[in-house]
Formats: C-alpha cells, sequence, structure tokens
C-alpha cells in the first residue's frame, strides 16, 4: 500500500476562480478531482431549490464521500475537491477528511475582491444559452455576505491567492 497523499481543497467567494485552480491542481498532481456540482447534480435533479435543499443534498454527499476520499488518500492517490470551503461549517468537513485520513493538505485561499468575482460572474454568464439561469449580483451580494475567510486556529495549511 502506497503512502498517505495530498488533500487539496478550496475557499474563495462565488466566481473567485475556485474551479479553474482545482483543474489546475488536478492536473499538476495527476489526482483525483471530485467537483460537488457534478455529484449533486446528477444525485439530485431538480431537487436542490434553495439553500435548505443545497445543506441537506451537500451534506448527504459529503457522508457519502468520505470513505472513498479517505481511501484514495490512503492509497497514495492525490484528491483534489472541489467542494466549497467557504465557512468554517464546511471547512470543518475537510478538517475531518484530513484527521480521519492522516493527510497531508493545502487549502487553497482566493482572496478576491467582490467586483472581481461579479465580473467574473458576469463574463461566465453572458456565454449562457437564452433561459439559462445564472447568479445576480444581488444573489451574489446575498451569498457573500456568509462566506469566512480561513482562520488560523482551524489548523489549515493555506496557500493564498490574491486576485
Amino acid at each position: 500500500m502506497a503512502g498517505t497523499a495530498t488533500l487539496f481543497v478550496f475557499c474563495g467567494k462565488m466566481a473567485a476562480g475556485k474551479t479553474t485552480l482545482s483543474i489546475a491542481i488536478a492536473e499538476r498532481e495527476q489526482a483525483v478531482r471530485l467537483v460537488q456540482d457534478d455529484w449533486l447534480a446528477r444525485l439530485h435533479p431538480g431537487e436542490i431549490l434553495d439553500v435548505a435543499d443545497y445543506i441537506r443534498c451537500s451534506r448527504r454527499l459529503n457522508e457519502a464521500m468520505q470513505p472513498l476520499i479517505c481511501a484514495l488518500l490512503a492509497r497514495g492517490i492525490p484528491v483534489v475537491l472541489d467542494f466549497p470551503g467557504n465557512t468554517k461549517s464546511q471547512r470543518a468537513w475537510f478538517r475531518r477528511l484530513i484527521d480521519a485520513s492522516g493527510a497531508s493538505h493545502e487549502l487553497h485561499f482566493i482572496d478576491a475582491p467582490d467586483d472581481v468575482c461579479k465580473r467574473q460572474l458576469r463574463a461566465r454568464s453572458a456565454g449562457l444559452p437564452t433561459g439559462t439561469p445564472w447568479t445576480t449580483d444581488a444573489e451574489f451580494d446575498a451569498i457573500t455576505v456568509l462566506f469566512e475567510p480561513p482562520a488560523p486556529d482551524e489548523g489549515f495549511n493555506v496557500v493564498r491567492h490574491a486576485r
């Protein structure tokens, strides 16, 4: 059995660039990349209509994924989790994964101001087909108020990316 690998996790406001960075790290590290949005879309199509639905479904997904993630890490396979770590409670799950697996880790914090994120959201939405829902500035503001940057007492190896 190989040694424990690295778990790569992410923190940053919506549209800060977390997914783009997760793709680059997964390629560089030849890691397994797990994407929460993809899993939720497949497991709960049309079911996530509000924040409460998201919280319920994402908690179930996290519980189901934990044994797989720990097994990959124990076998020496690096894992990139494209799951949000934007609140202390979301990052607490990352901490449980790290503690359960004994993996090394990097928490990539993309520190981007609101105007950069909103500009990125608008650019991303411009190419969507007509009728496709997108995140408005008001929705961004409502979600961003919940954002909590990582704190030293959480015990993560933080890699900060300023935008």
